[in-house]
């Protein structure tokens, strides 16, 4: 039908005339209340938000003489963090000279990968930065 009869039978309707599609050829529009289609709209886009999962970086510090208790309870924290769904940062910061045995820092990260096994993914490996170094893992991939 012609835009202008569509327009008279919206109008006699007491409705609106709203465009659907207008790449289809011809344009496809629907006699709809607008403002009801606006709001249903906005809830549709509001719902998909509530759905949304947002990932965080969590950070677990850690110093290269850490002691194993204080390990554990680092560990635990990372494996809370991986089941929530957030990706882990894991640093070992450095103090004074212990920057010389940058090796230490790499075994505990190392260690620290090892002891979560299969409930984290390596994402970046270990790198150093400044007197710090840190490796990220991520949640793995649901089946």
């Amino acid at each position: 039908m012609s835009v202008e009869e569509a327009m008279a039978e919206a109008e006699r309707a007491g409705l609106d005339l709203v465009e659907i599609s207008p790449k289809a050829t011809p344009p496809v529009c629907r006699l709809m209340d607008y403002g009801k289609f606006k709001y249903q709209q906005s809830k549709r886009q509001h719902a998909a938000k509530q759905h949304q999962k947002v990932t965080h970086l969590k950070e677990v510090k850690m110093r290269p003489k850490i002691e194993e208790h204080d390990f554990q309870f680092k560990l635990r924290n990372a494996i809370r963090f991986l089941e929530d769904g957030d990706k882990v940062k894991v640093l070992v910061m450095f103090m004074g000279r212990q920057i010389a045995r940058k090796e230490l820092g790499l075994a505990l990260l190392e260690r620290f990968q090892q002891e979560l096994g299969e409930k984290a993914v390596l994402e970046q490996p270990a790198k150093s930065e400044g007197r710090s170094m840190f490796m990220i893992l991520s949640p793995p991939k649901k089946k």
